[in-house]
């Protein structure tokens, strides 16, 4: 799985076609890969807004982004997906529902690293240039590998 998320940086549409034929299943946990990934991320800044101000403990404000993280964001994901999927339709190339969420899912699961970096850089430097960077790295990334992703899955009508 490794190889593809790193070789989705440069080839998305070949890994997300390669993908297509992923079950459900699979795609629910790459979606659940992606959030603890996610999660993960936040907690070096996390550590560093509850040192900066105690009144907040670590605990309460890694127990807000578990809530957020691993049961709010799986279900805005899949109502994305199921809106863009809805949306093809008004265009020439169609999107199934299934290959919506693969597109949407894998681009989550490959920006991943990206925003593990984002998340040393909020914890370790904090607000500033590098961080606005890293954020930027992550964001057109994940936007880059989605719409390759969408592309390479969309089908003309």
């Amino acid at each position: 799985m490794l190889p593809r998320i790193l070789q989705s940086w440069w080839a998305p549409r070949r890994v997300v076609r390669g993908l297509a034929a992923m079950p459900e299943r699979v795609k629910l946990v790459v979606l659940m890969a992606a959030m603890l990934i996610f999660l993960i991320a936040q907690t070096p800044m996390h550590a560093r807004a509850a040192a900066l101000d105690p009144s907040v403990p670590f605990e309460a404000r890694m127990g807000g982004s578990l809530l957020a993280v691993m049961f709010l964001m799986p279900l805005i994901a899949y109502a994305v997906a199921g809106l863009l999927s809805l949306l093809s339709r008004l265009t020439p190339w169609r999107l199934t529902h299934e290959d919506s969420r693969l597109a949407l899912f894998w681009a989550l699961l490959a920006a991943a690293p990206a925003v593990l970096l984002a998340g040393l850089v909020a914890g370790l430097i904090g607000p500033g240039s590098a961080l606005s960077l890293a954020q930027a790295l992550s964001g057109i990334g994940f936007l880059v590998i989605w719409g390759a992703g969408i592309a390479a899955l969309a089908r003309r009508a």
